[in-house]
Parts: structure tokens; sequence; C-alpha cells
């Protein structure tokens, strides 16, 4: 373990009662810090199991607002929720007493045994890393795949061994958090923007990301986006070995397509890692996601062939591009992971077929232009909900969209969309928002997409 003897005797004060939260109170417990955890929320909106756990193991639980005295000259760190802004008071206070304030990845870099391989990006994290682990276990290596992909990155950590790979999905958010974090392998996918709200402008929020690279030395490998200048630019001036994917144009060490076979060049000879026929998921993004998985899996030790054979068998996961059902000739897939209008434009040129689109969710600002390309050579109709609907809505009609029509909820989306398409269309959930104006994660808007759709009869 890198450096937790800082944490014996230490007072660290734990902002947010989620999973990230949770596990971080309990690893620093185990570490031998004295732990309070602060969570804005009443005791009747948490879970009140983890509570328990928590106060069985010494730990104070503080629950219902942030008490002006929660942070003071005696707290030596804090360890705050990803999603809790700079901005909030006790996050204010913290910083002007200069106390460390980092996120649970940083801890979970203190006590991996493991090398880290972490992956960020805008766009594609989550089927990126989710195929990096398939390809590594294909290859036989003993791997973890954890962070914002779903398990606390340091409940995973805490449980590695030396042998053994932690691949890990990483948020913007998590990232600025890090102090010492050090991937052995980093990849930045892409940078569009997302998610202002929180980090204020494009170029903080570029810098959040390119945090992946910042502790990185000649020992470590920097993954870019060849294709996006956002993530190209942040392998100037880094330490690590630069590599880059590319769909377009050739790179000097990397991966990148000739004809309809991805190539790896590095210090030997050249090798054919997988042709666009082994990829079973839809549209060209997911090319993009498959050459970056390829090539981490690659700088990790994975041999062509168990790179090919991965590719063959994945078939994604669940919410991005995930096929639901096929009812009275119209197909449904389930996007609900597309919290950006970014990743709503790859959804939509993913099909050739006409698309009735279900979108909506969170207001962040954000312009829905980008996407009018899309919606005039691919979408029949829109349905729209929640707080962005009238923007979609009149995106939509600025597009030359005929049928547009505002509903209430995704449950009531669902008919509504099937009563627009006809048999070869596309029903495709894929919100362009965050969900949080109307459930708890993308995921619960997800599920209840399937469920509706699974409750269609057809007509």
């Amino acid at each position: 373990m890198k450096r937790v003897d800082c944490l014996v005797g230490a007072r660290v004060l734990v902002l947010g009662l989620g999973e990230s939260g949770y596990s971080a109170a309990v690893l620093l417990r185990r570490l031998g810090a004295h732990v309070v955890v602060n969570d804005q929320k009443p005791r009747d909106a948490v879970p009140l199991e983890k509570v328990a756990d928590l106060e069985r193991r010494g730990i104070s639980v503080v629950l219902g607002s942030h008490p002006d005295d929660i942070v003071h000259a005696g707290v030596d760190w804090v360890v705050k929720n990803p999603g809790i802004p700079y901005t909030a008071p006790p996050v204010k206070q913290a910083l002007a007493l200069g106390i460390p304030v980092i996120t649970e990845i940083e801890l979970a870099y203190w006590v991996s045994e493991a090398p880290i391989i972490g992956i960020t990006g805008s766009n594609g994290k989550t089927t990126t890393t989710t195929l990096v682990g398939h390809i590594l276990r294909v290859e036989g290596r003993d791997v973890i795949v954890a962070g914002n992909i779903g398990r606390a990155l340091c409940a995973a950590a805490v449980e590695t061994r030396p042998n053994q790979l932690l691949v890990a999905e990483l948020s913007s958010f998590q990232l600025l958090g890090t102090r010492t974090f050090r991937p052995w392998i980093g990849a930045v996918l892409n940078v569009y923007p997302a998610h202002l709200d929180y980090h204020g402008t494009f170029a903080d929020y570029q810098r959040a990301k390119g945090r992946l690279f910042a502790n990185q030395t000649h020992a470590d490998h920097a993954v870019v986006n060849a294709d996006c200048p956002a993530s190209a630019e942040l392998a100037d001036g880094v330490r690590a070995t630069v590599w880059a994917f590319s769909r377009r144009v050739p790179v000097d060490r990397g991966v990148f397509l000739r004809g309809d076979a991805a190539v790896f060049r590095g210090d030997g000879p050249e090798e054919v890692l997988f042709r666009i026929g082994d990829i079973a998921l839809p549209g060209a993004h997911n090319v993009e996601n498959v050459l970056a998985a390829a090539l981490i899996a690659r700088l990790a030790g994975a041999s062509p062939a168990a790179i090919r054979e991965a590719v063959r068998a994945f078939r994604g996961v669940e919410h991005r591009l995930e096929f639901v059902r096929e009812l009275g000739g119209v197909r449904f897939y389930n996007d609900s992971k597309a919290t950006n209008p970014e990743a709503t434009k790859r959804a939509l040129d993913a099909f050739e077929a006409p698309i009735v689109w279900i979108a909506g969710g969170l207001d962040r600002g954000l312009s829905f232009d980008s996407l009018i390309p899309s919606l005039k050579a691919r979408v029949k109709a829109v349905v729209a909900y929640g707080q962005t609907a009238e923007q979609i809505l009149e995106t939509a009609r600025r597009a030359g969209v005929d049928h547009r029509i505002r509903v209430e909820t995704v449950e009531e989306a669902v008919p509504t969309a099937y009563a627009f398409a006809a048999p070869g269309d596309v029903v495709l959930l894929s919100p362009a928002c965050a969900s949080w104006d109307q459930f708890a994660s993308y995921e619960e808007r997800g599920r209840m997409f399937k469920a509706a759709v699974h409750r269609l009869i057809r007509g």
C-alpha cells in the first residue's frame, strides 16, 4: 500500500452517503482513521442498513444537513462524493482551511496492489471498459472491473493482489479529486461538451479529464483519440509513452484502420488485431470504442488472437444501444446512458432505418443543435419528456421532423412512440440528457423503458 500511514489516527470527513461514500468510509475506518460521514439527505431518504453498518463500525453519521461546524481545523482530510460540486459550502470551507479534498479513487490508488488501467471520456467509457475486461479475461488474466461502471473503486482496490489488473471507468468528477492517482495505462477516449454545469467551462472539463495523465511516468502508457482534438491535445507534455487510436488516419504508435483491418503499430512488426466484420455492435462510434479497447488490452499484454475472439463475442452492455425487443417488425433499443447530445448523435447515426426518437431529461443548459443533421437524415418522429422536452421538440421542428409530441414520462413515451413506428423502424430511447429530473440514475430510466417495452402488445 502506497501511503496509508497518513490515515492512521487521521480525522476524515466523508461527504455523501452514496456507494462511493459508504465504501470510502468503510475503508478509511479499516485503515485506522476516525471517520464522520455527512449527507444532507434526511434519515428516511438514505439506505438505513448502510447507516447501521457504519455506526456498528464506530463511524459517526450526520444526516439532514451540512452543519456549519462539520468542517473545522481539526479535520485532516475530506473525501467527497464525486457529484458534490466544489461550490458546496462544506467543500469551500475545507479548501479555505487548506484541508485536502479528494475522491475515493485517490484512496483506491493508495491501497491497490494491482496495476490500474484507467479509462475516461465523454462517451464510450462503459462499453470500452467492459470490453477491455472481457478481452483480458479471454487472455487468461485475473481482472477486476470497477469504478464509475458500478462497484466503488476503493472497495475493489482493497481486495486486489499484485498478479491482478484493476480496470476502472473514471468520470471527470472523480478525476478532479485526485492528487497522486497514477494509472499504469490511462485512456481518454474523447472529450466533448458535457457536465459544464459542474465544471463551468469546457477548458476546465478538459483539464479534469487530463488529470488521468498528470502523475504518470515513463513506465506508463497514455492513450488518446487521434480523431478527437480535445483528447489528442491532452498528450502534450505527458511523461508516459503516448499511444493513439484512429478510425480515420494512420498513427505512429497505436491502432488504426487500414481498409477493414485494425492494425496495431508499436516497436515490432505491425499486427492485425481484428477486422470490422468481427464487431457485433452497431454504429461507427462502436468501431472507435473497440479500437480503443483493443489498444488498451494489447498494451496490457493481450494477444491478437484473444482480442479477435473477445471482439467477436462481445454484445455490448446494458443501457448502451441495448437491443430490447422486436414487436411487429419494430426494433426497440435502450440507450439510456446517452446523457449528452454527442452520445445521442452517435446513437442516431448508428442506424440506417427510420427512427422514432424518445428523449429528454435534466436541463443542463446544453444545446441540441448538433443533432439537427442526424434528425434530418434519420428521424421520422420525436417523443420528448422531462425538463428539456420543449427544447428538444423545438430542435426537431427546426430539423423538419413532422411528428413531434410531448409526454410526461418514459412509460407514456413508449406506446406513443410505437404508434408512430412502422415495420422496419427503430424506436430509440437516447435521452441526450442526464436522468436526475425524474430518476435516481440512468439505469433506473433504462429499466423503466425496457419494462414499458415488454408490456407492449402488438397492435
